[in-house]
């Protein structure tokens, strides 16, 4: 490995193999490696393959509830559930419950995952901060999520706080783990090339440290998002008059499993379009920054 250039020459920076760092080298207009060019990279090819199998489930389904194989009471039909969300619609109910379910779980997971962030990159590039910080953070990450219900219903009352405060705690842990891990795993060749240039602090973090951790954080942030859906269904079977949880309590105490259905259908639809809005800002980031 040759040493690193000195700031303000041309001298490119290399990777481990001696090829030039493209996450960190102004100077190199090599070409890229070919991208593949398979059917199933492109978009509409992907986007019927993804589809195959929940039609398969869905008719398969109506196969089973039309023989009779399985009674209504225990698995409806598809054409029930629809029923159930159209009568939620007309009784204007269904819309209020996914908007304030989609709210609680964006909020809590926008402050869980700032503060996850944060101090994972404590964690991550300090070891004064992982000396201090680490073991205790780690004690907390075992405790299950129904477990911090009673205390803060207690501390908050039954309200929008509690709810969002378990949220963001949900949010917190998948992207804290992930970045303080990649960023003790950052070249530190990719860190001394970032000096010889001046950079440091702040500027080292932003222009080196993390967008070398890039993908490793959007990770954390798309498994945060999905246990803040967990931890929003924590909330709200417990403590809640509206939401998708409080609809899955109220349907399980009533019977009505095609309400039941319903929601678990809404929450995996909802879980997995919020996913894909990570995933687009995954290639923007990427794009402009790795």
């Amino acid at each position: 490995m040759s040493a690193p250039p000195v700031a303000g020459t041309s001298t490119p920076i290399l990777d481990r193999d001696g090829r030039p760092h493209r996450a960190f080298n102004p100077f190199d207009n090599g070409s890229r490696r070919p991208s593949s060019t398979g059917p199933l990279n492109r978009r509409g090819t992907r986007a019927l393959v993804g589809l195959a199998l929940p039609v398969l489930v869905l008719v398969l389904w109506q196969w089973v509830t039309s023989a009779g194989i399985v009674a209504p009471y225990q698995l409806p039909s598809p054409a029930s559930v629809w029923n159930a969300a159209v009568d939620l619609a007309e009784r204007n109910l269904l819309a209020p419950y996914v908007a304030i379910s989609t709210q609680r779980v964006l909020i809590g997971f926008a402050i869980g995952s700032a503060i996850g962030l944060l101090l994972g990159a404590v964690v991550g590039l300090s070891r004064l901060g992982d000396a201090l910080l680490a073991p205790t953070l780690g004690a907390i990450r075992a405790v299950p999520s129904l477990a911090w219900v009673p205390l803060l219903i207690l501390w908050m009352k039954i309200g929008e706080d509690s709810k969002i405060t378990l949220i963001a705690i949900g949010a917190f842990f998948p992207v804290y783990t992930t970045v303080a891990s990649a960023l003790r795993h950052v070249d530190p060749h990719l860190v001394e090339a970032g000096r010889a240039y001046g950079l440091r602090g702040v500027r080292l973090f932003s222009g080196v440290q993390l967008p070398a951790v890039l993908p490793s954080v959007v990770s954390g942030l798309r498994l945060a998002l999905a246990q803040s859906w967990l931890f929003l269904v924590a909330a709200e079977l417990i403590a809640s008059s509206m939401g998708l949880g409080f609809l899955l309590m109220e349907s399980g105490n009533n019977g009505r499993v095609d309400r039941i259905i319903l929601a678990i259908i809404l929450l995996a639809l909802l879980g997995k379009l919020t996913d894909s809005l990570i995933g687009l800002a995954e290639k923007y980031l990427l794009k402009r920054w790795a």
